[in-house]
């Protein structure tokens, strides 16, 4: 496996040729046992290329290179870090057709959802937090004995562990306020999909990082991720995935070093629509609340609250709206809905449907695999599937099945609709719809989560925080909060007085 590569085809025939070993001290090495991890592509089921699988030796390397490299990268200029985030950004602009294609290819991503959201959120972070490298400033206080100040200094060596359902975004997410704010950083890439983080190694390589700042290893969860959760050397943890595995994060970080842990952990988002609001805008965001990506978004608006006066005519529109779509390579310009990302998890989701019918709620649409005759035979597809009548206590509307799979119910009231919509142990995201100011505002006062949307959907911004409260975890991505998640503060206190 040493420098070894594989060529793949990206869209529209683009050949690219990836390093298949882990990436450490910027370069590409294999396992120091030669273990692997063999990866499929989802809409064909077939084989698609082996990549090393980093074991707890590996993440020891890695580990220790970024260790090596804080002692530099911590004294580097802030505005060098500035530039090397916006030359990281310019290079991913300038190929962001090779590392669209490797979602698609191993994610199952459309590759032009790819391209207008993974790819422009991570070039809109790297330039958002570049120009904050020169900006993390602390406070000067008085004090009775004089006077005091504040620094935030780096934390160290920190480690990002990634989901497999928007990878490269939620990479940038954590990379880039990391290094802006003077941190070194490991990144354990999912085992589902690491091809975009091997591309993302070589970018880092052509920017011109030093050794070691970053590190990327692909391995398995209960192997590399928690050799990192563990480690005595990692000062800081970030994790997004469910709340399982958070929980044994966190549990890692308490055996160790009490290490710094940032969880985003998942949603069940409440999308409440009320009958004021503007019927195709509010129609236009819960569809794709619950189809983009096949509904594996943390923020997915999964339950959908409609107020009963428009109720029976929103629950037939949604209907004929998402009942239908072209199911195929998540490649082509045509093809409005990829596979899900693994047999498994299109199991775990068409589970639900018998526990949905169980619970009394009706089936709209939905609910079933797709089955192709074509190149796609062995692909992991599911039919977009919506339940209306849904009961609060219904598994499908309390459990986050992370698919296209909508739960809608009725509501009469102000009052009511917010007491379901907090009828969760998730707290991530939630959506409202409305024209009245006044409404919107009560409700989104009331609403537990930690981003609410009016008048549209899940949408993201460079500028502003993003996580959950309750148990869609703590600590947040984006924004001027995310530097503060990535710094340490230390006071400084003064004594002018005659002594």
């Amino acid at each position: 496996m040493a420098n070894a590569t594989v060529e793949v085809k990206g869209a529209g025939g683009l050949p690219i040729t990836v390093s298949t070993g882990l990436f450490i001290d910027n370069e590409f090495v294999p396992a120091l046992n030669n273990e692997t991890i063999e990866l499929e592509n989802p809409a064909t089921g077939k084989h698609l290329a082996t990549v090393s699988a980093a074991q707890k030796a590996d993440v020891d390397k890695a580990v220790a290179s970024s260790k090596k490299a804080f002692q530099t990268w911590k004294k580097t200029p802030p505005t060098k870090r500035r530039d090397l985030l916006h030359a990281l950004a310019t290079i991913i602009e300038k190929r962001a057709p090779e590392i669209a294609s490797l979602e698609a290819l191993d994610a199952g991503i459309l590759f032009n959802d790819s391209m207008g959201l993974n790819v422009g959120q991570a070039i809109e972070n790297l330039r958002y937090f570049g120009g904050w490298a020169d900006k993390v400033d602390g406070e000067t206080l008085h004090i009775p004995e004089g006077f005091a100040y504040t620094r935030r200094e780096p934390i160290g060596v920190c480690a990002a562990i990634v989901p497999w359902n928007s990878p490269l975004m939620i990479t940038i997410w954590k990379l880039a306020p990391a290094l802006a704010a003077g941190n070194t950083m490991v990144v354990k890439t999912p085992e589902l999909c690491p091809l975009y983080a091997q591309k993302l190694g070589e970018f880092i390589v052509e920017a011109g990082f030093p050794p070691g700042v970053v590190n990327i290893v692909c391995g398995l969860g209960h192997v590399a991720g928690s050799a990192l959760s563990e480690h005595m050397d990692v000062r800081k943890i970030s994790f997004t995935g469910s709340p399982g595995v958070g929980r044994q994060v966190l549990a890692a970080s308490s055996r160790s070093n009490l290490k710094k842990v940032t969880l985003e952990l998942g949603g069940k988002g409440p999308s409440i629509v009320f009958d004021d609001a503007d019927w195709d805008n509010a129609l236009l965001w819960t569809s794709l609340g619950i189809t983009v990506n096949n509904g594996q978004i943390c923020v997915a608006g999964s339950r959908i609250y409609v107020q009963d006066t428009i109720y029976d005519k929103f629950v037939k529109e949604f209907s004929a709206r998402t009942a239908e779509a072209v199911h195929g390579d998540p490649l082509l310009p045509e093809t409005t809905k990829g596979p899900v990302i693994s047999a498994t998890q299109r199991d775990r989701i068409l589970a639900f449907v018998p526990r949905g019918k169980d619970s009394g709620a009706k089936l709209l649409h939905g609910g079933a695999a797709i089955k192709k005759d074509d190149e796609f035979a062995g692909g992991h597809f599911v039919a977009n599937t919506a339940f209306a009548d849904v009961a609060q206590d219904a598994p499908i509307m309390q459990e986050e099945i992370f698919g296209p799979f909508a739960s809608i119910a009725p509501f009469k009231t102000e009052d009511e609709v917010i007491a379901k919509a907090n009828d969760t142990s998730y707290g991530l995201a939630a959506a409202v719809f409305t024209r009245d100011i006044g409404r919107a505002y009560r409700v989104t006062e009331a609403v537990e989560a930690g981003q609410i949307t009016v008048n549209m959907w899940g949408t993201v911004n460079a500028n502003t925080p993003f996580g959950g409260v309750k148990e869609s975890g703590f600590g947040r991505d984006m924004g001027k909060d995310a530097i503060e998640e990535w710094t340490n503060v230390k006071a400084v206190k003064f004594n002018m007085m005659k002594l």
